[in-house]
């Protein structure tokens, strides 16, 4: 396994590798920046004692899910400096050596602490051009012992975005008229689990011809992103690719993931996003995925299911199986959901 990030720094390269020519983006025509505001939740009125203000930001919520399944988070428990921490970190541990890195590169989806290149590089027919480190936080806390500090920041980062989770799936499993805690129990989110994923995007001589990382939706409930300031995050919104960039200081980006669209029986679709890479500068991203329980079986809530006007959209599934289906093999689209709809 090659890294991006060695290939990107060889002094002689001035084209890419055939392998990285991603011949899709010849076809697809260029992503448009917004013309509607992305929905922001204030995160603090979730549990604000006027029981208004709780109100009419659980229908923000809803209506963000629904028709946007995208929205940043502010006014959250997470603090700037902590935020700034984990870019930096995540930075620090790309800058290791090769070898050093290395003792972490993949085997299995479900290794606790994972290194690599592109997406699946023993499966990818393209290679993505991207770097990334994936470690499980959560239902056990995971790290690499290099660099120093990392594995602090990332604990208390992986505890206070669970806190922020926790509070949104309370406040979606309002909105879609379940008790608060319903998403939480069904699911088993105490023993949920939790990913992190830094990414690593140099830059790349031919940005036109290559790919950070291709359309597809994600695998769990919520995904968090939080980035070193470069865009390069586009979303599928009403059928077009649009540019997003995270402007808004100490906020998060959040989208809805698969395991969320299973659960509200489609009422809440999981986003499609990717990522582009460009010619000057290096983009670093850092999200945290998190899921059910990977023993949690998960399928519609029975409360949003009515044989007659709304039956069951989906099959049931074991989380930890979807979870393998997807990771395990190419990833292209909603190709991964689309084989568990009734």
């Amino acid at each position: 396994m090659n890294s991006v990030k060695a290939l990107a720094e060889s002094p002689d390269l001035s084209c890419i590798p055939s392998i990285y020519i991603n011949s899709a983006n010849s076809t697809e025509p260029p992503a448009s920046d917004l013309q509607d505001a992305i929905p922001t939740i204030d995160f603090s009125l979730l549990t604000s004692d006027n029981p208004k203000l709780r109100s009419q930001v659980i229908q923000e919520l809803y209506f963000a899910c629904k028709d946007w399944g995208f929205f940043r988070v502010i006014n959250h428990s997470v603090t700037e400096s902590l935020m700034n921490m984990v870019i930096e970190k995540s930075k620090e541990f790309f800058d290791l050596r090769d070898e050093e890195k290395k003792e972490f590169e993949e085997n299995g989806v479900l290794d606790p602490i994972r290194y690599g290149t592109s997406f699946n590089s023993k499966k990818d027919e393209i290679f993505y051009w991207r770097d990334y480190l994936k470690i499980i936080v959560h239902p056990e806390f995971n790290c690499p012992n290099k660099p120093l500090g990392l594995r602090e920041v990332l604990l208390e980062y992986s505890k206070r975005t669970r806190e922020v989770v926790k509070g949104l799936l309370s406040g979606i499993s309002t909105s879609l008229g379940l008790d608060q805690c319903y998403v939480e129990k069904a699911l088993k989110l105490e023993s949920g689990l939790q990913i992190l994923v830094a990414n690593l995007y140099p830059p790349c001589p031919q940005p036109e011809l290559a790919i950070g990382f291709p359309p597809h939706s994600d695998h769990g409930l919520l995904t968090l992103l939080i980035n070193n300031g470069v865009g390069g995050l586009q979303i599928k919104h009403k059928g077009k690719w649009v540019n997003v960039n995270n402007d808004l200081p100490n906020s998060f980006l959040v989208n809805t993931a698969d395991q969320l669209e299973i659960f509200s029986n489609g009422k809440f679709k999981s986003v499609e996003h990717r990522a582009i890479v460009n010619n000057a500068v290096t983009r670093l991203s850092v999200v945290v995925a998190n899921g059910p329980s990977l023993d949690a079986v998960v399928e519609p809530a029975y409360k949003l299911v009515t044989e007659e006007r709304c039956p069951s959209a989906y099959n049931p599934m074991k989380y930890k199986e979807y979870l393998e289906m997807q990771q395990g093999n190419q990833i292209i689209g909603k190709t991964c959901l689309d084989r568990v709809r009734v």
